[in-house]
């Protein structure tokens, strides 16, 4: 990755780091940013944990997250913003040879990472799966080895309805999780799953469809077990009535008010400085990610970002530079 001084430098060129759940969608803005403005955009999909140390260390032009920033690391990115400029889910991917329907709940997930359901015949599965012949077959629970927004997002959701997992897991961008094996960014997990029966794993709903993976429905609030598509995703969203002025939302589990809500539902950030050497370029290319760019979204599960989330993050934006 460029240094801060080369980017400096460099006219017409942007780099950044971060989220893999937005590298699919970042592909495309990149491209059609350059082919409007002239300005080239290199983004590094090395996780969300990794992109915010790199534009709080200044290697970058902007980092991209899909976990908030938290008091300490908003203190140490030293007058940063986080802007939300895309609106995507976490899936449930699993492979299990013979079975291509799977519902599940918060409360299985959370047992499963916590090593408490081994099985996947076990009884509280079949409970939910009537007619699924599960087979007698060890659950292998598949987890991001580096700092990831997926896990934040999915460690928020379990943290909410396990209280167990809350106090033993807890929530952030990397955890200690009781069970399992670890891939690196969605691609790693996304080659364990893809090849290892009897694996599950919460992977950016992007790279499920991209590979075709086969993934759960999960259980809402409402009772309705939903897959991670557009509609349930917007549904998840539109319980956002207002933005707080950090922009720092949180979308998963949502109520039983929403009965379309797909629960593992997430934004994701921009991580920008307020006073950046590029200032001027990086408020354009997040204020064209934040509008035109979202039409990219729909072929890669990305639904648009409320107008509410709009309108915040552009007064957000304004204040850039």
């Amino acid at each position: 990755m460029a240094s801060s001084a080369m980017a400096a430098n460099t006219n017409g060129a942007l780099t950044g780091a971060g989220s893999t759940l937005v590298a699919p969608l970042m592909a495309n803005w990149a491209s059609d940013f350059e082919a409007r403005h002239s300005i080239s955009v290199t983004y590094g999909a090395v996780g969300s944990g990794a992109g915010i140390t790199q534009i709080t260390n200044r290697t970058v032009d902007f980092g991209a997250s899909d976990a908030p920033l938290t008091a300490a690391q908003a203190s140490a990115c030293n007058n940063c913003a986080q802007i939300p400029w895309g609106l995507t889910a976490t899936g449930i991917a699993f492979h299990l040879d013979g079975v291509k329907h799977l519902n599940l709940t918060g409360k299985i997930l959370a047992r499963i990472y916590l090593g408490q359901v081994h099985n996947w015949n076990d009884k509280a599965i079949a409970k939910v799966n009537p007619g699924v012949k599960l087979p007698n077959l060890g659950i292998t629970p598949v987890y991001r080895s580096d700092g990831s927004g997926d896990t934040y997002a999915f460690t928020d959701y379990l943290s909410r309805v396990n209280a167990q997992f809350k106090s033993q897991v807890g929530n952030a961008t990397a955890v200690q999780f009781p069970k399992g094996v670890g891939g690196r960014g969605n691609d790693g997990v996304t080659a364990v799953v893809g090849s290892t029966n009897g694996t599950i794993a919460y992977i950016s709903a992007s790279y499920i469809i991209a590979h075709g993976l086969s993934v759960a429905k999960l259980q809402n609030n409402a009772g309705k077990f939903v897959y991670p598509n557009l509609k349930n995703i917007a549904a998840a969203a539109s319980v956002v009535k207002s933005v707080p002025a950090n922009n720092e939302l949180h979308i998963v589990n949502p109520p039983k008010s929403v009965p379309l809500a797909y629960p593992l539902s997430t934004f994701t950030y921009a991580i920008v400085p307020h006073n950046g050497a590029k200032a001027s370029s990086v408020r354009l290319f997040v204020l064209y990610a934040m509008g035109i760019g979202q039409k990219f979204g729909a072929a890669l599960d990305f639904a648009p970002i409320p107008g509410v989330v709009y309108q915040a993050g552009l007064k957000t934006v304004n204040t850039l530079g």
